[in-house]
């Protein structure tokens, strides 16, 4: 189910898989946890090209990932239905791709999937801006979204890594739980926004 589009939010499609994933990689280059996912800056972001690469280009398959107009902004959305428990970086991905890297983007792992559920809902996989711009630059694609979500009536879940991207989705009504700690890192925030009511053709 689509939402309307508006003139600064665009779904992005398969040919816009390079440059998705280059402001992904250019948001998070600097962000704490992929500091520590990847200490060596000299190859962080050559690392996080590559997986987020893989990544991107499977949300755009399955999922969806909207871009602000004047790609100042990403969000990458998946829907979690009961028999649709396969993410598309999995151990072979991070062996391959990450390198040394690869039990730290293990621990990683575990720990968001250690804050999913199993009924349906909607995770936000990344959530990202430009440098140079504020997490508000992100505003338009959540309520973009949060369109569809609340036509299904399913929660959203989501784990972020700053301060400033957990302010901002409880701005938009998410409730932030206790946050959950890498082993020897820095913490991250996990999220829930309840599902809505959905209210039906002869409700009041």
């Amino acid at each position: 189910m689509n939402a309307p589009m508006t003139a600064s939010v665009r779904r992005a499609g398969p040919a816009d898989v390079p440059a998705v994933t280059a402001l992904l990689v250019d948001a998070l280059s600097r962000d704490p946890v992929a500091e520590r996912l990847v200490p060596d800056a000299d190859n962080r972001a050559d690392v996080l090209h590559r997986l987020l690469a893989v990544d991107v280009d499977y949300a755009i398959e399955t999922g969806h990932v909207d871009v602000a107009g004047d790609w100042s902004a990403v969000a990458v959305w998946r829907r979690h239905d009961l028999d649709a428990q396969q993410w598309a970086l999995g151990d072979y991905h991070l062996t391959t791709f990450a390198g040394r890297a690869a039990p730290r983007f293990g621990e990683l792992n575990a720990a968001v999937r250690s804050y999913r559920s199993d009924a349906p809902h909607h995770w936000l996989s990344w959530l990202a801006v430009q440098p140079g711009y504020g997490w508000r630059a992100a505003d338009e694609l959540l309520c973009h979204y949060h369109h569809v979500v609340d036509r299904s009536g399913h929660p959203v879940y989501a784990v972020v890594t700053t301060e400033g991207a957990r302010d901002l989705l409880c701005q938009h009504g998410y409730r932030a739980d206790l946050p959950l700690h890498l082993p020897n890192g820095p913490s991250l925030w996990p999220l829930t926004r309840a599902g809505r009511p959905i209210r039906s053709n002869n409700s009041g």
